[in-house]
């Protein structure tokens, strides 16, 4: 985000910049001599650069200190509970992403290598692929192999109980992710309920509706919750793409099961 603002501030005031510049240019054609033309276009593009250097560094700068200036304004208490709501709710996410990514597997490839093993091994050696292969879907396919000699109904019940457990394991802590989720903006608003109740006592105190001590408090009081908010909405994007990423695997694991059990009838013996 900090790199697309820097990106949209820097092309303003380039657009801007070179305006100017163009605008002065031709204004001064005909006073200026031919050499201080060519030496105002060669000083240019590095005056230009540096620009772009010190806009990028102090919009870093400035992003990074206002977000510090507006957690410590919104009270060290509350803040630091949402703060540890996306500290926690983004490490089950990593998790969730590298467990996913590591059970996604090339289903074709894994299929043919299956049918290949079976012609010219049996089953041993396509259950020893399976052993070595990783993955859910090695894993269903590895049942239903062991149970090969009591039927293909058997093989069938096997990789239907055995993939619902492997479906149930992709899901596991999505609770987790969804508390936090949760969690964030409700401590914002309770933050924010408080800090309002505190407005109010100093309102009470000072004997007079100041609209200085109603924004003031207002505003710190207003910024749990924006903090919550954001964290909602960092955890709900990932919370997404991880159903879709579970959706997926789980669609392919079912085409790629009933690919298995054809495999099984056009090669049995």
């Amino acid at each position: 985000m900090k790199k697309l603002i820097a990106l949209f501030t820097v092309i303003g005031f380039l657009t801007f910049g070179m305006a100017n510049a163009a605008f002065a240019q031709k204004k001064d054609q005909k006073a200026a001599p031919a050499d201080t033309t060519e030496q105002v276009q060669a000083e240019q593009p590095a005056e230009t650069a540096q620009l772009i250097e010190d806009e990028n560094e102090v919009i870093e700068q400035s992003l990074h200190y206002t977000l510090k200036e507006k957690f410590i304004q919104g009270g060290a208490m509350w803040m630091s509970f949402v703060l540890i709501c996306l500290i926690a709710g983004l490490v089950f996410v990593i998790e969730r992403i590298f467990y996913l990514n590591m059970a996604s597997v090339n289903s074709g490839k894994l299929l043919s290598k299956l049918e290949e093993a079976l012609k010219t091994g049996g089953i041993e050696k396509a259950k020893a692929l399976c052993r070595d292969t990783k993955g859910p879907l090695a894993g269903v396919f590895y049942q239903g192999l062991d149970r090969y000699d009591e039927g293909l109904e058997s093989v069938e019940k096997a990789v239907v109980s055995y993939g619902g457990v492997q479906m149930s394991k992709l899901e596991t802590n999505l609770s987790w992710i969804g508390l936090f989720m949760a969690l964030g903006p409700m401590l914002g608003f309770a933050g924010t309920v408080i800090g309002m109740v505190q407005a109010f006592d100093d309102i009470e105190r000072a004997g007079d509706i100041s609209p200085t001590i109603v924004a003031g408090g207002m505003k710190v009081a207003l910024l749990t919750t924006v903090f919550g908010l954001f964290t909602a909405i960092i955890l709900q994007i990932f919370y997404n793409y991880i159903l879709s990423k579970i959706d997926s695997i789980v669609n392919d694991m079912e085409d790629a099961t009933i690919s298995f059990m054809d495999i099984l009838i056009k090669n049995k013996k």
